[in-house]
């Protein structure tokens, strides 16, 4: 199995984890001389069996990361890259978002509201920043399908 797919079927399980955990809630109580919809305790069973295949599977995942080496960086330090490009690039946007939100005076004598940085230059910089997210990303995905479980 490749990475790639290892990684599609851990997102699988946490969708059906979620699922069996909301109709876990909806069976946990019933009317006295009602049953429930569906029986818990195999519901319990079901949720658990998919709990222990997500922390084997989530376990070779990392340790797969870990190993794989790619232009001199492990799967898992191009994610916390990833990871940080994405953060970095959001902050950038909102900074330019908020500063370029410039209040119209209606009059000459209301408060006059400037950008306190740069935008051109913050934009030039977070249009950097999404290219090298871009790249990274893309050689992640490309190992992703590429790299054995």
């Amino acid at each position: 199995m490749k990475l790639a797919e290892a990684l599609q079927e851990r997102s699988d399980l946490s969708q059906r984890i979620a699922q069996l955990r909301s109709r876990l809630s909806m069976n946990a109580t019933v009317q006295e001389g009602e049953k429930t919809a569906e029986e818990p305790t195999a519901l319990l069973t079901e949720l658990n069996l998919c709990i222990d295949q997500q922390e084997q599977l989530i376990a070779q995942i990392n340790l797969v990361n870990s190993r794989t080496v790619v232009n001199g960086l492990t799967l898992t330090e191009l994610l916390a890259k990833r990871d940080s490009l994405s953060l970095r690039i959001e902050a950038y946007h909102e900074l330019i978002n908020n500063a370029s939100r410039l209040a119209q005076r209606a009059v000459r004598t209301e408060i006059k509201i400037l950008s306190a940085v740069d935008v051109p230059v913050l934009q030039k910089e977070a249009d950097r920043l999404s290219k090298e997210l871009r790249k990274v990303d893309n050689t992640i995905q490309e190992t992703n399908w590429l790299t054995e479980l």
